[in-house]
């Protein structure tokens, strides 16, 4: 089965975006993404109208940050982005004849409405912000060890 990765893969452009001087065209974004520019429209005209970023036309145009990235959480942008089902896994039918599977079905049901409210609670609790940070991180201590300035694991 085929996961759906809007969520991450916007994520990684808004991240690249909040560190690019200037609007990222939709075709920079396709070459970095290795897909088609309309799909990339198509994706960010969602985040573009929960206000999370703005295009601007003409030459020297493209995509940018709108909002303030302490503002705006991973649950945010997975919402702006078409809130996919968290969970592809479920009943076969909702309301079937069998005991066995009305049975399977309720504990199936409790635990994936449990686990999206953990997932949900968490994915809210994360603004792009610290997303941000932590990719900076990451960049400090990637240089810190290419240069061997800092040998850790």
């Amino acid at each position: 089965m085929r996961k759906d990765s809007r969520l991450s893969r916007m994520l990684h452009v808004l991240l690249h975006m909040a560190r690019h001087d200037g609007p990222m065209t939709s075709e920079h974004i396709a070459r970095m993404l290795q897909t088609n520019p309309v799909v990339v429209r198509r994706t960010m005209a969602g985040l573009r109208d929960a206000g999370y970023v703005r295009s601007e036309r003409g030459h020297g145009g493209g995509w940018a940050i709108a909002a303030d990235l302490e503002r705006v959480s991973l649950l945010d942008v997975h919402r702006a982005v078409g809130g996919p089902t968290l969970f592809a896994i479920g009943a076969e039918q909702d309301s079937p004849a069998c005991a066995v599977e009305q049975a399977v079905n309720a504990a199936l049901e409790d635990a994936l409405r449990e686990a999206e409210a953990l997932l949900v609670a968490r994915l809210g609790a994360v603004s792009l912000a610290e997303l941000a940070r932590s990719f900076d991180a990451r960049c400090v201590a990637g240089r810190l060890v290419a240069s061997g300035e800092r040998r850790s694991g």
